[in-house]
């Protein structure tokens, strides 16, 4: 693989960000806005995955106790959402932390002229202003959000959009990420994945993802792809 790699794709939340604890604080603003019980970081990195706005029905549903379909239809949603569009605007970048090793990863890889992209599903706005506080918004070659193209993850559009880009075939590039949602996302695209077992997988071990490789942090790419630091 070390020498048919072109391209290396990365999932942001819990891949290359630890966000959780912000998005949690961004939720419970929103719920005592609106005077409702607040819900725990634990669910909070449970609920990750499928994008923020996602994540909000599923902490409204578990507080008014129905489903996210209920939720779905409800007509405060749209005022909720709002008000939580602002508060995580404001929390984006406040507590969140990179992983270790993330930055010379990055860095190793661009100065071996492999492309690096991020595909998301967390929303564009909010990708933008993570990636910019932590000096990673110039860096990638693409950034894909959940709100770029008309699917998000597990369709394999975000990976496809990359490796036409590039005019690359899926066996010479690779997608990073932390959930079972990120090896879907790779199946469908025909491209390998490495996941950590550090991040968001809705309470599911790693390896029940069934994953081509489970690495057990980010500076482990440079080695298995044999890129010297």
């Amino acid at each position: 693989m070390s020498s048919s790699t072109r391209l290396v794709m990365f999932d942001l939340d819990g891949t290359l960000i630890e966000t959780a604890s912000e998005i949690k604080d961004a939720v419970n603003d929103t719920l005592s806005y609106f005077q409702l019980q607040h819900v725990t970081q634990e669910q909070v990195n449970d609920w990750i995955g499928h994008g923020t706005h996602r994540l909000l029905i599923k902490a409204l549903a578990k507080i008014k106790n129905c489903d996210s379909l209920e939720i779905e239809n409800w007509t405060e949603l749209k005022n909720i959402s709002q008000v939580f569009n602002v508060y995580y605007q404001k929390r984006c970048g406040t507590s969140s932390q990179l992983y270790p090793h993330v930055k010379t990863v990055l860095k190793n890889l661009v100065l071996n002229n492999i492309r690096i992209a991020v595909v998301t599903n967390k929303e564009s706005i909010y990708t933008h202003t993570i990636l910019k506080q932590h000096q990673l918004d110039e860096i990638f070659d693409v950034v894909i959000s959940g709100d770029s193209l008309d699917t998000k993850k597990p369709h394999p559009a975000g990976i496809q959009y990359c490796l036409n880009k590039f005019q690359l075939q899926p066996s010479q590039a690779l997608f990073v990420g932390d959930s079972s949602i990120d090896a879907q996302t790779a199946r469908n695209a025909g491209v390998p994945v490495w996941l950590l077992p550090y991040g968001y997988n809705m309470g599911q071990t790693i390896e029940s993802a069934t994953p081509d490789l489970v690495i057990q942090n980010f500076s482990e790419i440079l080695t298995i792809l044999k890129i010297s630091l």
